[in-house]
């Protein structure tokens, strides 16, 4: 009995070791993936990458030819007592200091293809008479620099083409695709800071979709270091693709301070491509003028939320040819959902010129798709011009205050006086409450009214029939198309305050 109590216990003493020599071989395990985890998050050394895709970064200076002054300009004011003193001071310095001169700036790009075409901004090289193209030399090899042509430029994006002539096929590097870059993720920055030479920092995505003052602005925001000459660089993924063009800093002193952007690479694709076949953009004209959808005007006009863009005038163009009208409120283009304006501007100028595409309204309670055939923008821009003037008469009322305001139907004296074309039509606003929404909306004297519940007013009975239809209908608001100095917005009017 005690021989075999012995052996129980021993069996039980050997599954308790063997346990035990388990949960340390699993200690140890975890142990070693702690420590490899602490060693990733750490992060490898970026040098390979760096390596790698370095050879594709060029420094570029440029030469613009000034022409000289021919007197004290810009030191004292003209006619002032010292102006013979500081010219005299100025002869000293010979001939020479009113000759033209040449001023050099300094920037950086990269190349993406074998046979020469490099990318950099466009603020970089405009105006320049002399580009060149120096190479990271690398391996101890000499600095290789090579004169660059124009092939093209796009100030909307400050996007240039640059083409050089090698003797052999160069490095170059790809675009990656910007839209997967998340705010948090890793990337490097390249090029030449402060004319300091080929230089690389680090830093994270953080934000994206940032515009700064452009139709077409999308810029991934950085921490990684960027200063003056890091412009027209590349923004990089840890996989060594482009994915952003170094643009634009924010900064109170001129140095890096962590807020940095690069115009994202789905828009420079796009406009590099466009420049590499024609020399120039070319894109999508719609040919109508908007602006956002405001919660009141949502309600004003029936739909269950704001969002769209807002069609506040047709000119000649693709829209009016279609039918698209002012108050129709734009829902979807090409198949894709209209958040708001900026969105459907950027989304309009990426569409193939030419192409037909259907667009889909809200109007008078519904919806309607309307085909519009794309025109192009820049022609459109050239092309601008005033429109053909018709004779008409606006009916003779009195003054009438309504929704804060005073106003007036228009009279040949009131067109004369506000400097508008013999065809507009609509009352004028003669004076606003500044107590009043109006006001804070900002609507001011000298404002034409041609629209209110998307329907023509040409008289205060219009006006007056226009606020009833939205009272029978349970609106809150009343959405007013109003015209200054020619440009026209949207406005919506609370009626409860009648």
């Amino acid at each position: 009995m005690q021989a075999k109590a012995r052996s129980i216990s021993l069996r039980r003493d050997e599954v308790f070791i063997k346990m035990r020599l388990m949960w340390l071989l699993f200690a140890g395990m975890l142990l070693v993936l702690a420590q490899t985890a602490a060693a990733q998050a750490r992060g490898e050394s970026l040098a390979p990458l760096a390596e790698k895709i370095s050879p594709a970064v060029v420094n570029i200076t440029t030469s613009t030819l000034i022409e000289g002054q021919t007197g004290p300009q810009g030191i004292v004011p003209e006619g002032s007592p010292f102006e013979d003193f500081f010219r005299e001071f100025q002869d000293r310095g010979g001939e020479d200091e009113n000759r033209p001169r040449r001023s050099n700036a300094l920037g950086s790009g990269f190349v993406i293809s074998e046979d020469g075409y490099i990318v950099t901004n466009n603020h970089v090289i405009a105006e320049a008479d002399e580009i060149l193209v120096e190479f990271f030399p690398g391996d101890g090899q000499p600095v290789k620099e090579l004169p660059a042509k124009v092939i093209g430029t796009d100030e909307k994006t400050d996007i240039a083409l640059l083409k050089v002539e090698a003797s052999s096929p160069l490095k170059y590097v790809q675009f990656g695709n910007s839209d997967t870059a998340r705010v948090g993720d890793w990337v490097i920055a390249m090029g030449n800071p402060l004319g300091q030479g080929f230089s690389v920092s680090a830093g994270i995505v953080s934000a994206r979709n940032r515009a700064l003052s452009g139709s077409y602005d999308d810029y991934i925001q950085t921490d990684a270091a960027i200063n003056r000459g890091n412009s027209g660089g590349p923004l990089f993924n840890m996989d060594g693709e482009v994915i952003g063009v170094n643009t634009a800093i924010l900064s109170p002193n001129g140095g890096s301070i962590g807020i940095g952007f690069s115009m994202a690479s789905n828009v420079v694709v796009k406009v590099v491509d466009q420049l590499r076949e024609f020399g120039e953009t070319r894109r999508g004209w719609l040919g109508v003028r908007i602006q956002d959808v405001t919660e009141d005007m949502a309600e004003a006009m029936g739909l269950d939320e704001p969002g769209g863009a807002l069609i506040s005038d047709v000119p000649e163009g693709p829209a009016k040819e279609a039918g698209l009208l002012a108050g129709d409120v734009i829902l979807s283009f090409d198949g894709v959902e209209v958040k708001d304006t900026r969105g459907l501007v950027r989304q309009v100028g990426e569409t193939t010129v030419g192409k037909s595409v259907r667009v889909v309204v809200h109007r008078d309670g519904g919806t309607q798709t309307v085909l519009v055939t794309l025109g192009r923008r820049e022609d459109a821009e050239r092309a601008e011009n005033g429109e053909d003037e018709e004779e008409s008469d606006a009916p003779a009322e009195e003054n009438t205050d309504v929704l804060g305001l005073t106003i007036s139907p228009l009279t040949d004296t009131l067109r004369e006086d506000l400097s508008l074309d013999a065809e507009a039509e609509g009352l004028v606003v003669t004076d606003v409450d500044e107590a009043s929404e109006a006001y804070a909306k900002g609507l001011r004297a000298g404002d034409l009214i041609t629209e209110a519940g998307q329907q023509k007013v040409t008289s205060i009975d219009d006006l007056d029939a226009r606020m009833e239809e939205a009272r029978e209908a349970g609106r809150k608001s009343l959405l007013l198309l109003v015209r200054r100095g020619g440009d026209p917005r949207f406005v919506a009017l609370s009626l409860q305050q009648e």
